[in-house]
């Protein structure tokens, strides 16, 4: 059997000359070692950043990673210290007695007692 004969072979594409002005010339730069300055990057996110801002940073992204339960969620906004320091001095009025007051307390309820001028108390409600 006779070899088959192929086509004609492929004729390479006509390389387009690009006209170059001869008063630039390229100068590629070489940023190896001695060589030229790499350019200016952002390392904007590399810089070493104060721990409040780093700490504070952090709180926020777990704050939107975790769940948390609204019994605890209450707590992240307090009063303004003026506020809260009015609110604790009405608080105070509203104290559990101790031991020393209710003692004397009930001292004095027996010596009304034996005197006869006992009246008929209420619990004192809130």
């Amino acid at each position: 059997m006779a070899p088959k004969r192929g086509g004609k072979a492929p004729v390479p594409a006509k390389k387009k000359t690009v006209v170059t002005n001869p008063l630039f010339e390229k100068r590629p730069k070489q940023f190896g070692i001695g060589g030229a300055l790499p350019p200016k990057k952002d390392l904007h996110r590399f810089v070493k950043w104060p721990k409040v801002v780093r700490i504070q940073r952090q709180r926020r992204i777990l704050k939107q990673r975790l769940k948390v339960p609204p019994a605890l969620n209450q707590f992240t906004r307090t009063l303004e210290k003026n506020l809260a320091t009015n609110l604790f001095k009405m608080l105070l009025k509203y104290r559990p007695e101790d031991k020393a007051a209710k003692k004397e307390r009930l001292l004095k309820r027996a010596q009304a007692e034996n005197e006869g001028k006992l009246l008929r108390q209420r619990n004192q409600l809130l």
